[in-house]
């Protein structure tokens, strides 16, 4: 049986389309089949003149990151390739013409916090914490243009170079989150006074910067592409490993 990827709801009167990210076994990390099931759901939004989007995950976690589970059957330009469409994916969602909504909680890590990151709007829960390990642990740089226009350059530095936790108080106050939200009723407030196509559209016009998508793609291409990737992940994970036994 397939493994399941995404759950999708529809709710057609609202326009509101909910995205659930559903590996909660594996705190729904970022496989390339999971980040082709993304894709191809936020595609399947502009064709349908969704509303609002809403991303969660299921489980404990919303996102911890890239699947690295087959690393071994990995080489340098198979990542590359799939790091390239994480890129694609996260630019998508991004300039989408449709408002988009993450509600994350607990871990929230790497190309996870750069999905919550790329969302117009940002929602937690109290127990979510937020990582960028990408640049300190194995040299690759991902997001980090966005992330710095959400919570300024300095401290994209310091989360960047760290690679440190940021709890839910940090993130809010730095930018990266907008507002806590309750369990409870977080099915309903996401959705709440989502503009229509055509005012959102004027709104991105008013709302955009002159920040391009192309640097962003060289920058995760020039980073990724330097040789020995997959060896940098391979020492980077084994350190998180040693770290969790001490």
């Amino acid at each position: 049986m397939p493994e399941a990827l995404l759950q999708i709801e529809t709710d057609a009167g609202s326009g509101v389309r909910r995205l659930v990210l559903d590996r909660p076994a594996c705190g729904n990390a970022l496989s390339a089949a999971l980040v082709a099931a993304l894709s191809e759901a936020v595609n399947a939004c502009v064709r349908d003149d969704v509303r609002c989007l809403v991303i969660e995950g299921a489980g404990r976690h919303f996102c911890t990151g890239v699947d690295l589970s087959a690393l071994d059957r990995e080489t340098d330009d198979s990542l590359l390739a799939r790091f390239i469409r994480i890129e694609l994916l996260l630019q998508a969602v991004h300039r989408a013409p449709f408002e988009t909504v993450a509600v994350a909680h607990g871990r929230v890590a790497g190309a996870g916090a750069d999905l919550f990151a790329a969302c117009r709007r940002r929602l937690i829960r109290d127990d979510a914490s937020f990582a960028f390990p990408g640049a300190a642990g194995f040299g690759l740089l991902l997001g980090t243009r966005r992330l710095a226009a959400l919570v300024g350059g300095d401290t994209a530095q310091d989360w960047i170079r760290s690679g440190r936790w940021i709890d839910a108080d940090e993130a809010l106050a730095a930018g990266l989150a907008q507002a806590r939200i309750d369990a409870a009723r977080n099915r309903d407030a996401p959705a709440a006074h989502a503009p229509d196509a055509g005012t959102q559209a004027l709104l991105d016009q008013a709302m955009r910067t002159a920040q391009a998508d192309d640097p962003d793609l060289a920058l995760l291409a020039r980073s990724a592409a330097r040789p020995g990737l997959k060896q940098r992940i391979q020492e980077y994970a084994a350190r998180v490993r040693a770290a969790r036994q001490q």
